[in-house]
């Protein structure tokens, strides 16, 4: 997913805007607020992770963290969420 943020800037010799863009970075989170802001338990986490259903980032074996659209756009493809509705 590449997004961007496109600011609108001046020239010194023009005063036509110029467009600048600049990668939007992910947010990574814990597990803990991974599940508070998808309202399920840890432990639920931990199923998809050992399912290998939503993605993580393993910084060391008991620590991981998440990209919150990321794991959204996995669990609708999972739960086959229509975009639609």
């Amino acid at each position: 997913m590449n997004a961007t943020i496109t600011h609108s800037a001046r020239t010194k010799s023009t005063s036509e805007p110029v467009q600048v863009a600049a990668p939007v970075q992910p947010t990574l989170m814990k597990k803990k607020d991974l599940a508070k802001r998808l309202s399920v338990s840890t432990r639920s986490i931990d199923g998809w992770v050992s399912k290998r259903v939503i993605p993580y980032i393993q910084i060391t074996p008991r620590f991981y963290l998440y990209e919150f659209d990321a794991v959204l756009a996995a669990l609708k493809k999972l739960y086959q969420v229509d975009a639609r509705s």
